[in-house]
């Protein structure tokens, strides 16, 4: 959120001093990187190696323990050592390393709700760069999972994240009727607050929506 402000605000001072804090807060050596290269933040030789290496100590812990399971227990263990990889990848901006561990972990997921939370993560990935083609191609997927039997929570969950792939193409109609639809059973606190989906819903439906279908949803 505060790399999308920067865009709008390329001189405020505040907005970059909580970019950059958030930054170091988790070691986001590659998200620095980026925001460097994007010219959002300046680069800083020091903390770019102090992030590094403690990325470096912590990817080494996940592999062992990696190690350890795929050597001494179970596909779950195994599984869920790949999915707290995964978490950290995703943690510290590893875009493309993000997306290789979590379809390494949904290669090794069973359950088909679970297999819909990996889904959700490379939804978020894709609509944090605005990739379309991840975006579509995950959305699809879901889809096909919800249709097989995805429970009532994953699936008012999906259409959230549909929502958000149409008001990203500007398909404002679709995400009004979407965001309408889960309104009242908002559980998508992984993408943004209710306050914040509100005033989505609000602002699709008054470029989308007929008048008399505005006062037939109270807006």
């Amino acid at each position: 959120q505060f790399k999308f402000l920067i865009t709008i605000q390329p001189n405020d001072k505040t907005l970059k001093e909580k970019l950059l804090n958030e930054i170091k807060t988790n070691n986001m050596t590659p998200f620095y990187l980026e925001c460097v290269k994007d010219g959002e933040l300046s680069s800083d030789d020091k903390l770019m190696e102090t992030m590094r290496k403690v990325n470096e100590e912590k990817l080494k812990e996940l592999d062992d323990k990696i190690e350890e399971n795929e050597k001494a227990f179970g596909e779950s263990e195994i599984r869920e050592s790949y999915l707290a990889k995964s978490q950290y990848l995703c943690l510290i901006g590893d875009h493309e390393q993000s997306l290789t561990w979590l379809r390494k972990t949904y290669d090794k997921t069973v359950a088909l709700g679970h297999r819909l939370d990996l889904i959700f993560y490379q939804l978020r990935l894709g609509l944090f760069y605005m990739d379309q083609d991840l975006i579509e191609r995950n959305l699809d997927k879901a889809k096909t999972l919800v249709d097989e039997g995805g429970d009532w929570d994953r699936r008012n969950r999906m259409k959230v994240y549909q929502g958000l792939r149409a008001m990203s193409i500007r398909d404002f109609k679709s995400a009004a009727e979407l965001f309408l639809d889960t309104v009242a059973t908002f559980t998508s606190y992984e993408l943004m607050d209710y306050q914040a989906f509100v005033t989505y819903t609000v602002v699709c439906c008054l470029v989308a929506l007929e008048r008399p279908k505005l006062r037939e949803k109270g807006i």
